[in-house]
Order: C-alpha cells, then structure tokens, then sequence
C-alpha cells in the first residue's frame, strides 16, 4: 500500500509523490475486491461502534478542488447505516462563525460516541485557504497549528479517534476532472469559475499543505497521503485503512439485559 503515514515532524515534500502510485495494488480489478471486502467489514463493523457508544471515528477529508472528497465518501460509506453517519462540508464562515474562535464551528460538528464523522474540508481550511489568501495576518494563522493540535488531543482524550486523509491529485489531473464537469451537462453544476483562480495558487496550496504535515500530523492523530489520481486505488486504500482503525478498537456489542431467555413473547 502506498498511502504515506506522516510522522510527526517529518517533512514532507509532495514533488518526491507521484500522485499515480497504486503500490501493490496493481489494477482496478483487484481494487474493486479489495473495497467490496472492506466495505461489507466496515458495515459490521459501524453496527457494533452504533451499538456499543462507546468510541466515534472522525474522517477528515482534504484535498484541491476536484480531488474527489465527495466522490470517495460515496464509495467507501456506501454500506453503512446512514443513521449512524453524518457528513458535514465546510464552505465559507458565516457571520455568526466568523464572530466566534475558528474552531467553535468544527467542534459542533464533532461526531459524539457511536457515531462516524466525516469532515468534508476542516478546520484546516484556517491555515490553508485563509494562509493562501492572507485572509489574516501570519501571526493569526501561524498560532492556529498549535490550537489544532490541542483540539484533536482533547478529542482522542475524549474517545474520537482521528483519521486525516490528503487526497492528492496532480495540477495535471486536475485539469482532466475540471474539463470532464465542462464537458459533461450533469456535472456541470459542480464547475466554478472561481476554482480556476484558486489553480492558479497550486503551488502556495503545496507549500501549506506541507506545512500542515509537518506542524499537525501527531501519534494521536496522524495525516495520511493517499495518491488520489486513480479512484479506484484511493477508495480501496481509505476504505481498508478505516476498517484496520475500527478494527483497532476492539469494538464489541454491549451485553443484552439479564433475564431476556425468561422472556416469552405472546
């Protein structure tokens, strides 16, 4: 498997990662099983996390537009109960947001136990977009890694485990998927011209994505790379990756009611 685990600290150099690295998962075929396997594991597996609330799992989604966040939600959830799910997207901060700390929005959001969350886009949106933008000050910004880090740790301390995923596509890929939505009249409505712009800053968005690795990825909450070009290969690998962390909890269904073989149903 190719997906990278950052250390902490460690300095990643996205231009050393070739976007269409599938590892030893050599072909679509064998991506297919592989998701088609996890992903009948990972519905077990959600009932007992429901059933028990005892832990919850928060995915976070990253990625340059059209890097597919909406599309491997689709595939790698589509076996779960959707009661036990709730995905949030985070677009720009409303007034009411903006008049608070940059997490008070995000820890709403926090999946409570027995429940899987997934972050489409984050709270790393506030050194991201806002850092590309100079939307605050660097002195702003620049403290905003430290409160992450305190953030995700009272989580985990709290019993959310964190997974944090960097769907990472090439500029030239991008290209391809912007033009299949031109391209295509029902995906249309995805295309916004204002995403050209954000393409035009691709490389200050490497640099903080590079940034966000070195700063934020921690043994409590790590971020993972997953080379993002092929589909198929990224939502094999996300998949099988949840289903190992649900597996690592050593979920198990609470014990039932003393007394229910006594019962006779008339």
């Amino acid at each position: 498997m190719s997906i990278i685990k950052v250390e902490p600290g460690q300095k990643i150099n996205l231009q050393d990662i070739s976007p269409d690295d599938t590892g030893k998962l050599t072909s679509k075929k064998k991506a297919a099983k592989l998701l088609a396997q996890t992903t009948e594991q990972m519905a077990e597996l959600q009932n007992i996390l429901y059933a028990q609330s005892k832990h919850a799992l928060l995915i976070v989604l990253q990625a340059m537009d059209a890097g597919g966040k909406d599309g491997t939600i689709r595939n790698i959830m589509s076996g779960v109960n959707p009661q036990g799910v709730r995905v949030t997207s985070f677009k720009k901060p409303t007034e009411e947001e903006l008049s608070h700390d940059f997490l008070w929005r995000i820890h709403k959001a926090a999946p409570s136990r027995g429940m899987i969350g997934i972050f489409n886009r984050s709270h790393y949106e506030d050194v991201l977009v806002v850092r590309v933008h100079n939307i605050v000050p660097r002195s702003v910004w620049e403290t905003r890694y430290e409160h992450i880090n305190n953030f995700e740790r009272l989580l985990t301390d709290s019993g959310v485990t964190i997974l944090k995923f960097f769907l990472y596509i090439s500029k030239a890929e991008q290209r391809e998927r912007f033009q299949a939505r031109l391209n295509q009249p029902h995906k249309r409505w995805k295309f916004n011209p204002a995403d050209l712009g954000e393409r035009d800053r691709w490389d200050d968005y490497m640099h903080a994505f590079e940034d966000v690795f070195a700063r934020c990825s921690t043994n409590y909450a790590p971020w993972y790379i997953v080379p993002a070009n092929k589909k198929w290969y990224r939502n094999a690998v996300i998949s099988q990756k949840t289903v190992e962390t649900l597996e690592g909890l050593n979920l198990k269904y609470p014990d039932p009611i003393k007394g229910l073989d006594d019962i006779v149903i008339k």
